[in-house]
This record gives structure tokens, C-alpha cells and sequence, in this order.
């Protein structure tokens, strides 16, 4: 589902006289469907830059990004912004560690959106939206309210929800439990041995070890130079 090829990127620092911060060289990576790979290293190795390079929120310098999208493989890399877009809208799902939506939007109404941008039936996507609020324990007497006024782990879980309202082929998340207790927690590692159970293609860093060690497959160590 993913094939990642030689992907480097350098970020340069323009107000502090152009320093360059190599922090991807050579990386590589191929995620099969139903397996999560857990980007494992130090901080500084580059994890967070290759799963916001997965969704193309860098471009990297050089190197190639596949993913499988529909019948094709698309190079996120190369790929103009409208098929950016579709890939995201309906094969690439994101989890960052916050949630950032527009102001007094109810939650329902954010969980909702991406399966309302498919077209999916309103009625459908409120049930499917209020079943993953309610799992991830979001009582209900916040569902419409904006997500804003909400404690961090909260608004985590509402952003959970959004990321799983559609079953994507690939997800990426990014340490989707930092801020949750035990209980939360175990209810995000069950969305995600679902969406493996149903074949998705997952990457994602976990900073809990426990978590970690539930779900991943294998883990891809960074901060190596090719």
C-alpha cells in the first residue's frame, strides 16, 4: 500500500542566517495491507517528517512517495494538488496529535465531515460519528458543542473519531494516545486492531511503550544513515 524510495529532506532555517537541518537521507519504507509499522528513534530521527511527508504535508528534495490509491499508484512527491486532495479524501486518513477545526463547529459535526464529503447519507454518518464518540468515551452532552471549549484529551479523542469515521486504506497517526489515560487508550488500540482486521495500511508513532508493543507489527528504526 505504501512504498517509500530514497526520500531525503533538508529544512533550511532562512532567520538564522540559512542553516540547513538535514533530517531525512535516503529513507525507505514499504507498509503491506492489514500491518502497522511503528516509526521507532530518537527524537530528531525524522519520524514526524516522513508521516507528514506520507501525507504530503512536506515535500520532500528528492526520492519517491507511492501510495495505492483506488487501481493506481500515485507519487505523492510528483502529484499535482487536485490528486493530492482525492488521495487524501478518500485513501489516506490522518490522526495529528491536535485537533485543529474551525471555531464553534459542534464535535458531531467535525467527527462527521469526511464521510460527508463522500456523499454519504447525513443520518449514516451521525450514527457512525456518535458510535466512535461514544467507544472513545466523549460524553454526550459535548457532542454539540465546539470542541474548542474541550480538555486536550477530549479533543484528542474527537480527533480520533474524525480519523476513523472513514475506513481508509492507509492511516497515519500521529502518537494518537499521548494525552489519554489507560482506558482511552485501550479504546484507540481497538479501532486499530480493527482497521487492521480490515486490511488498512497503518504507520504511526507511539512514545507509549505499552501501546506501542500492542500494536505494531514491526518496527522501521530511524535516524539511520542509508
Amino acid at each position: 500500500m505504501i512504498r517509500v524510495e530514497n526520500v531525503s529532506k533538508t529544512f533550511v532555517l532562512h532567520q538564522q542566517n540559512g542553516v540547513r537541518l538535514p533530517v531525512l537521507q535516503n529513507a525507505s519504507l514499504e507498509v503491506n495491507n492489514g500491518e502497522c509499522v511503528v516509526l521507532h528513534g530518537h527524537s530528531g530521527s525524522g519520524k514526524s517528517t516522513l508521516l507528514r511527508s506520507l501525507y504530503a504535508n512536506y515535500l520532500p528534495d528528492e526520492g519517491h512517495i507511492y501510495v495505492r490509491h483506488g487501481d493506481e499508484w500515485v507519487d505523492l512527491v510528483q502529484a499535482p494538488a487536485r490528486k493530492v486532495r482525492d488521495v487524501r479524501r478518500t485513501t489516506i486518513g490522518w490522526v495529528s496529535q491536535f485537533l485543529r477545526v474551525i471555531p464553534r463547529v459542534p464535535a458531531l459535526e467535525v467527527v462527521m465531515q469526511p464521510l460527508l464529503d463522500l456523499g454519504v447519507p447525513r443520518d449514516i454518518c451521525a450514527t457512525k460519528a456518535a458510535s466512535l464518540l461514544t467507544r472513545l468515551n466523549v460524553p454526550e452532552r459535548l457532542w454539540h458543542l465546539a470542541p474548542s471549549t474541550f480538555s486536550g484529551g477530549e479533543q484528542q479523542r474527537v480527533n480520533i473519531a474524525r480519523g476513523f469515521i472513514v475506513d481508509y486504506p492507509i492511516l497515519l497517526l500521529d502518537e494518537p494516545t499521548a494525552s489519554l489515560d489507560a482506558k482511552n487508550s485501550a479504546a484507540v488500540i481497538a479501532l486499530i486492531e480493527e482497521a487492521k482486521a480490515r486490511g488498512a495500511a497503518i504507520v504511526g508513532i507511539f512514545h507509549d511503550d505499552t501501546v506501542r508493543d500492542r500494536v505494531a507489527d514491526r518496527l522501521h528504526p530511524m535516524g539511520i544513515t542509508a
